[in-house]
């Protein structure tokens, strides 16, 4: 069992009305939401903790992850509102104007913090800049990383970061005890100023760093060197979710394999996790092939 921990919110993608018009139309989203809803799709074991609301677009996401066979027990309810991110694409690629202040996300607290039977966890997303709730994910993963296995992608949005230094403590913090680091090339260049992601095995706690480079694939590094997993070809229809179903992909490979713990990721081999990355890069591949976050089910693969 895997439990994702992070932001949940709708996407308010650019569409075209019958008459011509723009017009934005809503999808349930967020970085962390997305994983989990690949992972459910996936047939992996799946629950999601995140602040959610008992507003339309709360009930729009415990939908969503329903269908997709996602847990959503142990998430904190509230009657504070849905994030609302309105997204801009240019040539596929996205960017996005955050509503965030006062959600039901944003103000999730360490007093929220749900008790964890997963195998291993997931973090990552808008909910590590912003306070009170990075904070609260910053104290979960301190409590359970020492005897869970634990991944985090920070998938950083420089936009959204109010206090950086604070932001950055938080970030390395986190970092430090993760098993699994997966991090873009712009992130890392962003948070280390170099490119090479085996400057981030200098963390005792970090076993397997996945340095995802787009359309040119993912460097898998290990303690014992790296190599290089090729993205799978595919007709791009916008990029919205393709790192976080990658991650599903990755975490799903691993517990086909039976390496969900701190000591099976420690003793993977280079075909194992070669295995999981590519399982990553085929499910990513269905999800940029269409329209907004929607990760394949296994049946697709």
């Amino acid at each position: 069992m895997i439990i994702c921990c992070g932001e949940a919110l709708i996407d308010m993608l650019p569409r075209k009305t019958q008459a011509g018009e723009a017009a934005f139309a809503p999808y349930a989203g967020g970085a962390v939401f997305n994983t989990a809803v690949a992972l459910g799709r996936l047939g992996t074991p799946v629950q999601f903790f995140s602040g959610l609301s008992s507003d339309l677009f709360g009930d729009k996401l415990r939908d969503v992850l329903t269908e997709s066979h996602v847990d959503s027990s142990p998430a904190h309810v509230s009657d504070r509102p849905t994030t609302l991110a309105f997204v801009r694409l240019t040539n596929g690629h996205a960017s996005y104007a955050f509503y965030d202040e006062n959600t039901a996300g944003r103000m999730l607290t360490e007093a929220d913090l749900p008790p964890i039977t997963a195998d291993a966890l997931f973090f990552g997303g808008i909910s590590l800049p912003v306070e009170p709730c990075g904070e609260a994910y910053k104290a979960l993963i301190m409590r359970e990383a020492p005897t869970r296995l634990t991944m985090i992608d920070p998938n950083i949005r420089p936009g959204f970061i109010r206090d950086e230094a604070a932001y950055r403590a938080r970030l390395n913090a986190m970092l430090a005890v993760a098993d699994i680091v997966k991090i873009s090339d712009e992130d890392l260049h962003w948070l280390t100023g170099d490119s090479d992601g085996a400057i981030l095995l200098g963390n005792a706690a970090t076993q397997v760093v996945l340095l995802t480079r787009g359309a040119e694939g993912v460097t898998v590094i290990t303690r014992r060197g790296q190599f290089d997993v090729a993205a799978q070809r595919a007709e791009v229809v916008d990029t919205v979710g393709a790192g976080d179903t990658f991650n599903a992909g990755f975490l799903t490979g691993l517990d086909r394999a039976g390496l969900l713990t701190k000591a099976g990721v420690a003793q993977a081999t280079d075909d194992q996790l070669r295995a999981a990355a590519a399982l990553g890069a085929r499910a990513a591949a269905i999800t940029v092939s269409r329209a907004g976050a929607n990760p394949p089910w296994s049946r697709e693969l």
